[in-house]
């Protein structure tokens, strides 16, 4: 019971973080201990799983995708954005500067806790560390592209903006906007798919199927890249996660961009303008949320690092 709500709270988390902009769910994964075991959840959906449900091996099936561990994450994903995702974004409207406060705290304790995992810090690691903070850095200060409509740019939106959801310290949402297209798809495509626009469906097929072979494809290389190059591969994420600091950093100016939409417009960020805070109340209390989200990191790994380790670890069954 006890670890059936860890897996539903830290769905919830990963949940929210999908309303962060910047923040993406396999951050949250990552940070909470159970990103391995989510990837290798994802790569046991295959042709195998699929004839196991269609002979009504429901039981074998369940055992080999890790169905209660996928299912509890899901829902407390969904719940989540049902629930806490409107809370999310008041907070946002009214109180920014303390939630980014929060959020760069939890981000900050957790480069150091994640860090941890790497069983033995070797040179190539801390190259690993150092490549995957610039990525991330570089990825968050680069400028969007022009829009591409053609198939196969669709086909590689849909593969990278799935990707990016699955690696920690990359958001979804900020890649399509990277990549040109963000307002044909997330905003034009599904505003028309709702008016029933065959345009709209060409748009969001190959984006579709992008993203399931992003998913199917990542997966796979993640888990023998965690299994293979253990350390590495957690020093290279452990950057991801320190350059995403950057995104979270409290302090900063929001660069808009409008996209117009059937009957208005749309606001997006498309960026920011970062400074450093002067003295203030403000600023105390900006630190003390940021000291809120460090302590509550410290105290999640210290109530939870065995089962974190479990997690880690584990494998759905293989054939």
């Amino acid at each position: 019971m006890k670890e059936g709500l860890s897996y539903f709270l830290k769905g919830a988390a990963m949940g929210a973080a999908n309303v962060i902009p910047g923040v993406s769910g396999g951050t949250v994964a990552f940070i909470t201990g159970i990103y391995e075991r989510l990837i290798n959840a994802i790569k046991a959906v295959d042709a195998t799983a699929l004839k196991m449900v269609l002979k009504g091996n429901f039981r074998e099936f369940a055992e080999k995708i890790d169905f209660q561990f996928l299912f509890l994450i899901g829902l407390g994903v969904v719940a989540s954005i049902v629930t806490l995702a409107e809370v999310l974004k008041y907070l946002f409207a009214n109180h920014a500067v303390h939630v980014w406060a929060f959020f760069f705290g939890l981000i900050f304790a957790s480069v150091y806790f994640v860090g941890k995992q790497v069983k033995k810090w070797t040179a190539a690691c801390v190259v690993a560390l150092i490549a995957g903070t610039a990525i991330a850095v570089a990825v968050s200060l680069l400028k969007p592209a022009s829009e591409n409509d053609s198939t196969l740019y669709l086909l590689l939106c849909g593969v990278v903006a799935m990707a990016s959801m699955i690696i920690p310290g990359l958001s979804g949402s900020f890649v399509l906007l990277l990549l040109g297209n963000y307002q044909l798809v997330m905003i034009e495509s599904v505003s028309g798919l709702k008016s029933g626009s065959i345009e709209a469906v060409k748009t969001l097929i190959p984006v579709g199927i992008g993203a399931v072979l992003g998913v199917v494809l990542l997966s796979r290389l993640l888990s023998w890249v965690f299994r293979e190059f253990h350390d590495l591969a957690v020093a290279l994420l452990t950057g991801f996660v320190a350059g995403s600091l950057l995104i979270i950093w409290p302090w900063k100016s929001e660069i808009i961009t409008r996209f117009e939409i059937e009957g208005g417009w749309k606001e997006k960020v498309t960026g920011y303008d970062w400074f450093i805070p002067g003295l203030s109340g403000e600023l105390f209390i900006a630190v003390a949320f940021i000291v809120l989200g460090m302590v509550l990191v410290w105290l999640m790994e210290k109530s939870g690092s065995g089962a974190s380790a479990s997690d880690s670890e584990y494998s759905p069954a293989e054939d």
